[in-house]
């Protein structure tokens, strides 16, 4: 039984559908653009509202935080992942 506390078993995470992740990328970049224009490190705040799960680290220029709560922040953080291995695979193939 695979539970809280108990490393004998792997659970399994399942991927979302391509289009969820299509939408996801759009998310994070409508909310970077939004960021960079307002004068905040993009990145810093991503990191901050992904580790915390506070929407005060996203502004509300250009509606970015209404967008960003559209999705679960699993979603987001599926979509960060899968672009940086892509890329990383890529570069070795």
């Amino acid at each position: 039984m695979a539970g809280k506390g108990n490393f004998d078993h792997t659970m399994k995470f399942n991927v979302r559908a391509e289009e969820e992740i299509t939408e996801a990328g759009a998310v994070l970049y409508e909310v970077y653009e939004a960021l960079k224009e307002k004068g905040y490190n993009p990145i810093n705040q991503l990191v901050g509202y992904l580790l915390s799960g506070d929407p005060a680290f996203i502004t509300s220029h250009k509606n970015a935080r209404s967008t960003i709560l559209r999705l679960e922040r699993d979603e987001l953080l599926e979509e960060l992942v899968n672009a940086y291995l892509h890329r990383k695979l890529e570069k070795e193939g």
